[in-house]
Parts: C-alpha cells; sequence; structure tokens
C-alpha cells in the first residue's frame, strides 16, 4: 500500500488576536498537514518528538483521533513540548514567538524505509536544524536510493534570516533532494532574494523536477521540464491564515495520492492535470482560512473522502 510521510516539528500552538489568546491547539507545519491528511483517509504517519508531559500527551492523543500513525514519535522525558504563540496582526497574518526545551538527542528512534510508491514530505526550520540533521538525511538518502516522491517546504520565515549564510547552503541540499519544491514568494525572496516563478525556476531547475509558486492572492503558478502555467486561488475573507501553506501542501498529497502520481510522473503532467492538483490544494488551503483550525474540518474532509471514494 502506498503511504505518505510528514516529518517536522510539533508543538502547542497558541494563537492571539486583538491582544487576547482566542485558542490553544496542536500545531507545528508537517502536523497541521499530517492532520488534514488523516481527516481526509490516508495514510499518513508524522515523524517527529515531543514530550512526555500533558502538552505531548496532548498532541498525541489528537493526532491518534485524527487518523494519524505516531509510530515514528520520539517521546521523551528530559526536557518540555514546545509551545508557540502566535499573534493575528489587522489582516489575520501570524508573528510567531516560540519556547523549546528539547533533550541532547533528538528523533532517537528507527526510521521508517521508503520506497517508490511513497509521498515524503519535509521542511520548515525543522529540517535544517543541526540536531535532527542525521536522521534527516537518512529519510533523504532512502526516498532517493528508492525513487520516492519528495515535496520540499522551506517555509523560511523573516525571522530566520540572520542564519542565512549558515543555512543556504542546507536548503540547497535540501532542495537537491526534492521531487517538488513547494514554497511561497516569501520563502523564496527570503532565501534567495528572488520575486516570480520564473526567476526562482531559472535558479532551481538543475536541483529538482518542479517548482510551485504561491503568491498569496495573486494565485499559483507551476513550473516544470515541460510545463508553465498559472492557476487562481479564490476570493475569501480569511479568518487566519496560519496554516494555509501547510494545507495547500495537504491537498497536494492527496492529489498526487488519488491520483496515483509518482515521482516519475511529475515532468509529464500537462495542463488538465496541474489544473485538478492546484485546485485540490487550494481548496484544501481555502478552508482552513475560513476559521482558527490549522487543519481542514471533518465536514469538509468528509465531503473530499466522499468525492475521492476514500474510507477511513
Amino acid at each position: 500500500m502506498r503511504r505518505i510521510f510528514a516529518a517536522g516539528e510539533a508543538l502547542i500552538d497558541i494563537i492571539f488576536s486583538g491582544g487576547e489568546p482566542r485558542t490553544a491547539k496542536a500545531g507545528g507545519a508537517m502536523l497541521n498537514t499530517s492532520v488534514s491528511l488523516g481527516r481526509a483517509g490516508l495514510p499518513v504517519s508524522f515523524i517527529s518528538e515531543y514530550g512526555a508531559d500533558d502538552p505531548g500527551n496532548l498532541i498525541d492523543r489528537f493526532l491518534k483521533e485524527n487518523g494519524v500513525d505516531t509510530s515514528y514519535v520520539y517521546r521523551f522525558d528530559n526536557g518540555n513540548t514546545a509551545l508557540a504563540l502566535a499573534f493575528l496582526d489587522e489582516n489575520n497574518d501570524a508573528r510567531y514567538t516560540f519556547y523549546k526545551n528539547y533533550p541532547l538527542h533528538r528523533l532517537d528512534i528507527e526510521l521508517p524505509g521508503l520506497s517508490r510508491e511513497d509521498i515524503f514530505l519535509f521542511g520548515s526550520i525543522y529540517a535544517l536544524t543541526v540536531e535532527v540533521r542525521a536522521s534527516m538525511m537518512q529519510l533523504l538518502r532512502s526516498a532517493r536510493e528508492n525513487n520516492a516522491l519528495v515535496i520540499y517546504d522551506p517555509n523560511f520565515r523573516s525571522s530566520h534570516i540572520h542564519e542565512l549564510e549558515k543555512l543556504k547552503p542546507l536548503i540547497l541540499d535540501n532542495i537537491s533532494y526534492a521531487t517538488v519544491v513547494r514554497g511561497s514568494h516569501e520563502d523564496f525572496r527570503n532565501i534567495f532574494g528572488m520575486e516570480g516563478a520564473d526567476e526562482v525556476w531559472d535558479s532551481l531547475r538543475s536541483l529538482c523536477k518542479s517548482v510551485i509558486y504561491t503568491n498569496s492572492t495573486r494565485g499559483v503558478s507551476v513550473r516544470t521540464s515541460s510545463f508553465s502555467g498559472e492557476f487562481p486561488v479564490k476570493k475569501i475573507k480569511p479568518v487566519s491564515t496560519i496554516g494555509a501553506g501547510d494545507n495547500f501542501n495537504a491537498g497536494l498529497i492527496a492529489a498526487f495520492y488519488t491520483g496515483n502520481i509518482n515521482m516519475y510522473d511529475i515532468p509529464e503532467l500537462g495542463f488538465r492535470d496541474w489544473e485538478k492538483i492546484i485546485a485540490t490544494a487550494v481548496d484544501f488551503a481555502t478552508e482552513v482560512c475560513l476559521s482558527y483550525d490549522n487543519y481542514i474540518g471533518r465536514e469538509f474532509a468528509s465531503r473530499y473522502r466522499s468525492a475521492s471514494g476514500l474510507h477511513i
């Protein structure tokens, strides 16, 4: 059976709006993606770490309740589950403050081997963290050796620009393992100082098979060796954009999974293929922007499962 793996940070998100705390929930970019995929009825495993403490128990229970396999989560007892305070501005975009107390040894677990049929998602600052880099490279080498479909989301926030000189070689290394690089215009501007999908693709085409460039309300650009296309997004008034990119990734993976698209198919896809794929990704992202949740709602997930013939 085809499998989906997502590797990244797990934490508790406490969201503030108008100077007041609004909600607290399990968060982290790849966790958000995993929960949406689990709700959509897809076989997803989350590769991460969190404490054997009360916040960690909340995360663990939430993942399992939403169909996410936690066999590859490291539960540690000599540290604390990470916390993130997200402050929404007048446009409901988030500014973050993090509190972390990890143990000396990280991701101290046996990692899965990846096969040709599998999909592997990784990214954010977690994929650049020295303490978990060896584990990440083990997964990426397994993916390359067995031709798994790899999606990399750099998700590089401006708060890390002061570290860019040190981190950029790691970002480029990650890109070299990716089948698809899915990044926002802010990511590519922060990392490379580039504006526009064509400039990004010209720079990265020797490293990866495709770039998906998301530019907020301006739409989505797709570039591969054989295709160049632009796709619209929906006009909405967002409640929160915190999980938008994470759930775009979830929709992207859902479309690849249900369409039985693997690594070798990516350069061969045409307009109709990408139109369907991006529409699914936009639907997932739009759903999340309409609430304070970081993942698709259960009603949306139920409709998606019915339309796709998926069953939990």
